[in-house]
């Protein structure tokens, strides 16, 4: 993990990933959760950073807003507040309004960069329930998520956005990733993206070539952000279901299910 400045705020817990698509008669509801933001979280035990956000059309990486898509990324102190989240009325609230519902539990492996300021730090083991730490097969392939996130320029926001349709395409047909949504706290300037993988490798080979590669290379050589991060995690539980990127065939998806329905996740539904 990159070093961060002394002064810099080191967040260390549990996160929690939430992906709604709402029923057409319930968007109303899910606007209001996005006006009240992080405010409608206020007096939930254990957490210590919180994010409600919006998502682009079809729940992608667009300028072209979704009226079901929403986000929320919330990390905990320890995993078994983060199960009292899941199981709590705030969650089940959502769970009810949606068409389609995904969230997963995940422990922090490395980060680089800050949001609002504040870094990421690793879980600490101790952090975590016993049946999510890792013991003598920790070099074996599982699950990876990432976050990316950005801050991004007003001026230069126009030249950013150039290259995100080359990047989201480049996604979706990624081999590999199982799942991808964009979403966004403010139109236009303040961007993220949570994309799960099923390996590490499958994540680097995406990362490193490609309309990807072009897009992190000019966003670094003209400046276009004023703050980023970016996270990789292990997901240890998911619930629900989210439709896989575009591309995906019958044989990623059956693999994808084969290696997240063991201890490393649990899909309850």
């Amino acid at each position: 993990m990159a070093e961060t400045a002394p002064d810099v705020v080191t967040l260390s817990g549990v996160v929690v990933v939430v992906l709604v698509n709402y029923l057409r008669e319930h968007q109303a509801w899910g606007w209001m959760r996005m006006v009240q933001g992080s405010s409608s979280l206020k007096g939930v035990p254990g957490v210590i950073f919180a994010k409600v956000m919006g998502s682009g059309h079809g729940g992608g990486f667009s300028i072209r807003p979704s009226a079901s898509h929403q986000g929320l990324i919330v990390m905990f102190d320890h995993a078994e507040q983060a199960d009292a989240f899941l199981a709590g009325p705030v969650v089940q609230a959502y769970r009810e309004r949606a068409a389609q519902f995904w969230s997963g539990v995940l422990e922090v492996l490395s980060s680089r960069g800050q949001w609002d300021g504040e870094a990421w730090g690793s879980t600490p083991a101790t952090h975590l329930k016993p049946d999510h730490i890792v013991h003598d097969d920790a070099g074996a392939a599982r699950p990876l998520a990432v976050i990316t996130r950005a801050s991004i320029r007003p001026a230069k926001a126009m030249a950013f956005w150039r290259n995100a349709p080359a990047t989201q395409m480049a996604m979706q047909t990624a081999a590999g990733c199982t799942l991808a949504m964009g979403l966004g706290e403010a139109p236009l300037v303040r961007q993220c993206t949570f994309s799960l993988w099923k390996d590490t490798t499958s994540m680097l080979d995406y990362a490193h070539q490609g309309a990807h590669q072009a897009a992190i290379e000019a966003a670094y050589r003209h400046n276009y952000f004023s703050e980023s991060m970016f996270v990789r995690m292990r997901l240890l539980e998911h619930h629900g279901q989210w439709t896989a990127p575009n591309a995906m065939n019958t044989s990623d998806v059956s693999e994808t299910q084969a290696q997240t329905s063991g201890p490393e996740a649990k899909n309850h539904d």
